[in-house]
């Protein structure tokens, strides 16, 4: 899964699983275009690719505005001429509330991030990608968007539609020899998951750790590398027959 002479375009690069891959993209010899609504934390990332003896640059950007969008994917074309790996990543989990008592706001917030944002990188990137006449899209969706997510009804409409938008632009520009497919990961060891903890139960966050992992048949939370790893390969030349997949990263959770 060697990534070398490729340029690597990742969103929500700041921390995280996002943060995972621009490391990984650049161990595999890729260059990497690091963009993240903090640009600190982008910056963080580019300065521990480079500290590794990698090649990187760091972008702010809201991915929910077209405006943006299309500045981070021109300056990447800019600086380095073609995008060969999209990892469309940048998401926010919102709060925990009951469909019911969801706050409006959120869910259009939500929303804009997760399913515009991911919506909005297809549309600017992929235009490139057909031109080039080759490239790979990763999209990231969720187990959520497989399966129902009491409290995070946000959340989990937007990973679903990722889902469509992933299987529906599959199929548009397969032909130009361009890929596009997703991942759906479960609980992993991120900022995110602790801040789900703290909300399902403030008194007690482990508690609702130890309900995820008794729910899992590995036991555990993933980690950031391991999903990483599954981000390069599917935008590798040993997934190049793998397209319009929503690819489970899970442990087993959605096995049983």
């Amino acid at each position: 899964m060697r990534h070398e002479g490729k340029v690597a375009l990742v969103t929500g690069a700041g921390n995280g699983i996002g943060k995972a891959a621009c490391l990984a993209y650049a161990a595999a010899g890729a260059t990497v275009f690091a963009v993240d609504i903090d640009g600190a934390a982008a910056h963080s990332t580019r300065n521990a690719i480079y500290a590794a003896g990698g090649e990187a640059q760091a972008y702010s950007a809201d991915v929910s505005q077209a405006d943006d969008v299309q500045a981070y994917v021109q300056n990447a074309i800019h600086q380095f001429g073609r995008i060969d790996c999209f990892f469309n990543n940048a998401g926010i989990e919102g709060v925990v509330a009951s469909t019911m008592e969801y706050p409006e706001d959120v869910f259009d917030r939500v929303m804009a991030i997760n399913l515009k944002g991911v919506f909005l990188g297809l549309k600017h990137v992929l235009p490139h990608m057909v031109k080039q006449a080759s490239g790979s899209v990763v999209n990231a969706s969720s187990v959520g968007g497989v399966v129902g997510a009491p409290g995070l009804c946000a959340y989990s409409a937007s990973k679903h539609a990722i889902i469509g938008l992933t299987r529906t632009a599959a199929a548009e520009v397969a032909q130009y020899g361009v890929r596009v497919n997703a991942i759906c990961p479960s609980a992993i060891q991120t900022r995110m998951i602790d801040s789900l903890a703290g909300m399902y139960a403030p008194d007690d966050p482990d508690s609702v750790r130890d309900q995820f992992v008794a729910r899992n048949p590995s036991r555990r939370y993933g980690l950031p590398e391991e999903v990483a790893r599954v981000v390069l390969f599917l935008t590798s030349e040993a997934a190049s027959f793998v397209n319009g997949e929503a690819l489970m990263i899970d442990g087993g959770r959605t096995a049983v």
